[in-house]
C-alpha cells in the first residue's frame, strides 16, 4: 500500500523545474485503496477510434540534444475515426516506458510496470474512415511522454478529428524509437540553462513543421486530412510551443495553450489567428505567470483566456485520472480528476469546432452555468483577478 501511495503522490506533482509549475500534492487520506488498473475516460464523440505509430527521421537537421545524432528522429502517434469496433486496444505505455517514466520522476521502490496496465479505448492499427477531416497536433509537457495526453487525443478523434501527437525525442523521460530503441531525457541536463525554454519551443516548432511536411507521404490514412484546417494544442511547454509553431508556420491556423508559460516572442505586428489560453489559477491576470498578459496584447485575432478554479498544472493531462486509480483523491477544493478531464475536453473541442469546423460554440462566449469552474478572464479588468 505504501508503494501505491508513493506512486500516486509522486504522479500528482510531476513537473519540470524549468518548464512546469509545481502542483499541490493530493491528499492521501488514512487508507488509500487501489481500484485496479486505471481506465481512461471514454471518448464522447460519435466515432470509434483507431491509432497507429509512425517513426520519422528529419535528415535536414541534427538532433538538438544528442550531439552524436546527425538527424532528428521523432515518434508520432496518430488517432483517427474508424469503423472498426473490435481489435487490440493500444497500450498506454509499454512496461519499459512505464519503468523509465517512473524512475525519471524519481519514484523508487514501486512496481515499475504500473502505467503499462492503464486501459485505453483506441484500436491499434485500425483502418481509418472518413475524409477531409481537420488535423490537430498535440505536444506534451516537458519530461512527459505524449501518452499523458491520450484521453484528450482519443476524444478528439471520436469527434471527427485526426490527431498527430509528437513525442519530442530527448525531452521526455522515455521515447521509444524505431526498432525498439529507447531515448531518454538528455534535455533534462540543461533545463536550468538561460534561454532553455525558448530553445525548446523553437525546436518543437521545427518538429511540427517537419511532421506536417512528411505526414502525407508517410501515412496511408493521410487522405483523411484536410490540410487547410490544422490546429495545435499542448500542455505546459507543449502549449507554449503552439505559439512558436504558429509564429513559424502559417499552416497552423489556431492554437491552444494548456497551462504553459510562454517563451516564443510574437512579432510586434501581432498574431491574428485564433488562440485559446486555458490554465490553473496561477494564470489569473496579475498572478505568478505574467507571460500570458504579455502575449495577450499581441494576439490580434479571436482569443479567450480561461482559468479553471481548483485546477493544478497536471489537471489538463491524464495524470489525475491515474492517481485516482491508485486510491488517491483530490485534496480540499482541488478539481476532481473526472471533472478536470471533462472540462479540458469540452473547451478544447469547442474551440476546435468553432475555428476548424465553423460551428459557433456559445460556451466560449462567456461564463456558463454548466461549467462554473471555467472563469473567463479579461486582462486589465476585474474578471478572473
Amino acid at each position: 500500500m505504501r508503494h501505491l501511495l508513493a506512486v500516486a503522490a509522486s504522479l500528482a506533482v510531476l513537473a519540470s523545474a524549468a518548464c512546469s509549475a509545481p502542483a499541490p500534492p493530493r491528499s492521501a487520506g488514512a487508507s488509500p485503496t487501489p481500484t485496479g488498473p486505471a481506465v481512461l475516460p471514454a471518448p464522447t464523440g460519435a466515432h470509434q477510434v483507431g491509432t497507429t505509430v509512425l517513426h520519422l527521421k528529419d535528415t535536414s537537421r541534427p538532433d538538438p540534444w544528442d550531439l552524436d545524432a546527425d538527424a532528428r528522429e521523432l515518434k508520432v502517434t496518430l488517432w483517427y475515426p474508424t469503423e472498426q469496433r473490435d481489435g487490440e486496444r493500444a497500450p498506454y505505455m509499454t512496461a519499459r516506458e512505464s519503468e523509465l517514466f517512473l524512475k525519471g520522476s524519481r519514484i523508487a521502490g514501486v512496481p515499475y510496470d504500473t502505467l503499462s496496465e492503464t486501459r485505453t479505448h483506441a484500436v491499434r492499427d485500425a483502418e481509418p474512415a472518413g475524409r477531409k477531416l481537420p488535423l490537430v497536433v498535440l505536444s506534451p509537457g516537458f519530461t512527459k511522454p505524449l501518452s499523458t495526453l491520450t484521453s484528450l487525443a482519443e476524444d478528439l478523434a471520436s469527434r471527427g478529428y485526426v490527431v498527430a501527437g509528437i513525442d519530442h525525442t530527448h525531452e521526455s523521460h522515455v521515447t521509444t524509437l524505431t526498432g525498439g530503441r529507447v531515448a531518454e531525457c538528455l534535455a533534462c541536463d540543461s533545463d536550468t540553462d538561460p534561454g532553455f525554454g525558448a530553445e525548446v519551443v523553437q525546436g518543437r516548432a521545427a518538429d511540427v513543421s517537419f511532421v506536417l511536411d512528411r505526414l502525407p507521404a508517410q501515412w496511408d490514412g493521410a487522405r483523411l486530412i484536410d490540410r487547410s484546417r490544422i490546429a495545435m494544442a499542448g500542455q505546459s511547454i507543449g502549449g507554449a510551443s503552439a505559439v512558436a509553431a504558429m509564429v513559424r508556420d502559417p499552416r497552423v491556423r489556431a492554437g491552444i495553450d494548456l497551462d504553459g508559460t510562454t517563451y516564443a516572442r510574437i512579432p510586434k505586428t501581432g498574431l491574428s489567428r485564433p488562440f485559446l489560453f486555458i490554465g490553473s489559477p496561477q494564470h489569473v491576470p496579475g498572478g505568478r505567470d505574467t507571460t500570458w498578459e504579455r502575449d495577450w496584447k499581441l494576439l490580434t485575432g479571436w482569443k479567450r483566456w480561461i482559468v479553471m478554479t481548483g485546477a493544478d498544472h497536471q489537471s489538463f493531462t491524464d495524470l489525475p485520472v491515474l492517481t485516482d486509480a491508485f486510491g488517491m483523491k483530490a485534496a480540499g477544493d482541488a478539481l476532481p480528476a473526472a471533472r478536470a478531464s471533462e472540462l479540458t475536453r469540452t473547451y478544447v473541442a469547442a474551440f476546435l469546432d468553432q475555428h476548424l469546423k465553423g460551428r459557433r460554440q456559445p460556451v466560449l462566449d462567456g461564463p456558463s452555468s454548466r461549467h462554473p469552474e471555467a472563469e473567463h478572464c479579461a486582462p486589465g479588468g476585474e474578471d478572473c483577478a
